[in-house]
């Protein structure tokens, strides 16, 4: 299914039964032939933009998957770069893909990382978390950037009522509740349940300055509004120490 070497159509209904972590390690061999990859536009779009913001030093792809993110960290960063997710599947392809890389196996609610890394993105993964787990992923990234440090995720934004996308990412979510509603493990994956101003809003409960940028390179829908934004969040730096006056009259 999607190319010669993509996955079949059992093989992505086995895959949608199973738990996330245990559908993504058995996807993980043909993941890079679907349409689930990140588009090379997307970080194209997103390292265009960071551009300005940088230089980093080391940088964290969070939910990185096979790896495509990881040119957009070494575009942009000048020190190492490092992957984590929680599919060993995934995991062993980014590691083929980019050996230099280093790749650690967690979950992004519980990241183990403390104040490691000036730049963290995240490609295509805040579908896999409910609105109840964000505070925990955003705690986590907050906690391993040293401050100053910045946060960023593309987001697509919802098409308008009367285009084809709006009904085809509703039906899927549709579908999806109606699958975790009588099957379980669930497999937590939604097109719908992110929007900007309440992920801004939990950023902003974590302890970052985050806003969104519109990405015109990715175009508009036939409304006007943007197809993608890519949300910028930056890690408050700590107030300069006020000098103490020790000398008395």
């Amino acid at each position: 299914m999607f190319s010669p070497n993509g996955p079949s159509l059992r093989e992505l209904c086995v895959q949608a039964l199973s738990s996330v972590e245990r559908g993504y390690d058995l996807l993980a061999p043909k993941f890079d032939y679907t349409p689930f990859r990140t588009p090379g536009s997307i970080l194209d779009a997103t390292q265009l933009a960071l551009a300005e913001r940088g230089p980093f030093a080391r940088g964290l792809d969070v939910c990185c998957g096979t790896g495509a993110g990881l040119p957009v960290l070494r575009s942009l960063c000048t020190g190492q770069v490092t992957g984590v997710d929680f599919s060993g599947g995934m995991l062993a392809r980014a590691r083929s893909a980019h050996p230099d890389a280093t790749w650690v196996r967690a979950d992004a609610r519980a990241l183990p990382f403390t104040a490691g890394f000036d730049l963290a993105v995240s490609f295509g993964a805040l579908g896999h978390f409910l609105p109840a787990e964000r505070p925990a992923l955003f705690a986590g990234v907050h906690r391993a950037l040293r401050p100053g440090g910045v946060f960023a995720m593309p987001v697509g934004t919802a098409p308008p009522v009367t285009s084809v996308a709006h009904w085809v990412t509703l039906g899927f979510d549709v579908a999806m509740r109606a699958r975790n509603a009588v099957w379980r493990p669930p497999f937590v994956m939604y097109y719908r349940t992110n929007r900007t101003p309440e992920v801004l809003a939990d950023l902003g409960a974590a302890g970052f300055t985050a806003d969104a940028v519109e990405l015109d390179a990715l175009g508009r829908h036939p409304d006007g509004s943007p197809r993608c934004r890519l949300i910028v969040a930056r890690k408050s730096a700590p107030a300069p120490e006020r000098a103490v006056r020790t000398d008395r009259p």
